[in-house]
């Protein structure tokens, strides 16, 4: 996992020093053309450099290990990040927005368009790759800091492309309103991006249930459940930055020692380690079994059934995370 973590904070360092250079090559462009849709580029650039120093820190700081201040780690710190770098591309879309507005009935002289043009489209590329790499890095490691990251630089790229095309327009046609046009146009685009960053932050401050993951959990304990697995429920997922926490109550036979109801949760607990993450930390509490449970207990050969069984309930979405146990 640390192995893991200080990968996460070296690309995030490649992220950062990638849009400095970036923002610099922008704002040449911006200064050889007095292009607004260029300064859209060069102002959302500035954004990036400050959301990617921000989540390098949060990165470092969720690696630290746990502590007695924070026994399940600093991992909701990268949420903060999260938070902080929407609400920036927020403010950035607006404030392009406003000076675009503003140009539309006092427009600005353009100049080297050509130039101004290669050079934009050069950043949007470099981004575009960075981007898409830091994206899928945090999608395989529960990184929500390097998810946004990946998606603004991203969307950023997708911006650029569309203000690549409005320089081409007004390259060919002269048509200098339609520089102020296309900024606003993804001046809107922008806020929007940073709109779902942050609904996605806020969400994981908020510890909002994440129902594809626990889909997916529900899957695989339902393709290798074990006879004395009779039902799994109240199940639940935090998460703290890249660890994942899970809690459930899984009920098994009454008549089971402590030492082998034991070995039934380390099983559980090794089965979603190996096929969904290595690294989640799981708190499953034991329940025993009660007469109604005998109706769906798979355990054929049980001594103690007090009940005939009936059918097999297949654990389902909606059964597992309730706190009620299975029955018919």
């Amino acid at each position: 996992m640390l192995l893991r973590q200080s990968e996460n904070v070296r690309l995030q360092l490649l992220v950062v020093l990638v849009g400095v250079l970036l923002m610099l090559g922008k704002f040449i462009a911006y200064y050889l053309t007095n292009s607004n849709a260029i300064l859209t580029d060069a102002l959302e650039s500035i954004i990036n450099v400050v959301a990617g120093t921000v989540s390098l820190y949060s990165l470092v700081v969720s690696a630290r290990p746990k502590d007695l201040n924070h026994p399940y780690g600093h991992g909701k710190i990268e949420f903060v990040a999260a938070t902080l770098e929407g609400s920036l591309i927020v403010v950035a879309g607006g404030a392009i927005i406003l000076k675009s507005a503003y140009n539309l009935f006092a427009p600005q002289e353009l100049s080297r368009l050509d130039v101004g043009i290669f050079l934009t489209a050069a950043a949007g590329i470099i981004n575009f790759v960075v981007g898409h790499l830091t994206e899928r890095r945090g999608n395989q490691s529960n990184s929500l800091v390097l998810v946004a990251g990946g998606k603004h630089l991203k969307t950023d790229a997708y911006s650029t492309a569309g203000i690549i095309v409005g320089l081409v327009l007004i390259y060919f046609t002269g048509q200098v309103w339609l520089d102020s046009l296309v900024a606003i146009i993804f001046g809107a685009f922008i806020c929007y991006t940073g709109y779902r960053i942050l609904r996605a932050s806020l969400a994981g401050i908020m510890d909002e249930a994440d129902y594809e993951l626990l889909r997916r959990i529900v899957r695989v304990l339902n393709e290798n459940r074990r006879e004395n697995w009779i039902d799994i429920h109240n199940l639940r997922v935090i998460k703290y930055g890249t660890t994942l926490h899970i809690d459930c109550h899984l009920t098994v036979p009454w008549y089971l020692t402590v030492l082998q109801a034991h070995e039934e949760v380390e099983e559980v607990g090794k089965l979603i380690k190996q096929k969904i993450d290595p690294d989640i930390e799981l708190f499953i509490h034991t329940d025993p079994c009660v007469d109604t449970s005998c109706s769906v207990c798979p355990n054929l050969h049980c001594e103690a059934r007090r009940k005939p069984f009936k059918h097999l309930v297949e654990w389902d979405f909606d059964k597992v995370i309730a706190d009620k146990k299975h029955g018919v």
